[in-house]
């Protein structure tokens, strides 16, 4: 996969840091970054997919796309996310419909 540099500015205590972490890790600084920024894109698709079904904006199975997780592990998430399952009769209704028209 072609790689492309993208450039960010960061403040003395940043880079401090950032230095400091290389050092422990035993990281070059560049791969240091590319580990924190995809970490950093992992957490914020799953809080924005936690966020988007807690309003029920999307479905479960479209909330589990949007973090980048198979179905059945954003499910495993529920309990400790406190979430509730947005199922009701209605929903039921039209899986039982749907099973029922099935040859």
């Amino acid at each position: 996969m072609a790689s492309t540099t993208v450039s960010t500015r960061l403040d003395s205590d940043e880079v401090a840091l950032l230095e400091s972490l290389s050092e422990v890790s035993g990281d070059d600084r560049s791969s240091l970054i590319r580990s924190l920024l995809r970490r950093g894109m992992k957490e914020l698709r799953l809080e924005q997919a936690l966020a988007e079904y807690r309003r029920d904006a999307v479905t479960l199975s479209k909330a589990a796309e949007v973090a980048g997780l198979p179905l059945w592990d954003f499910v495993a998430l529920m309990e400790t996310e406190d979430l509730n399952l947005h199922y009701g009769v209605g929903d039921f209704e039209s899986d039982l419909h749907t099973i029922q028209s099935l040859p």
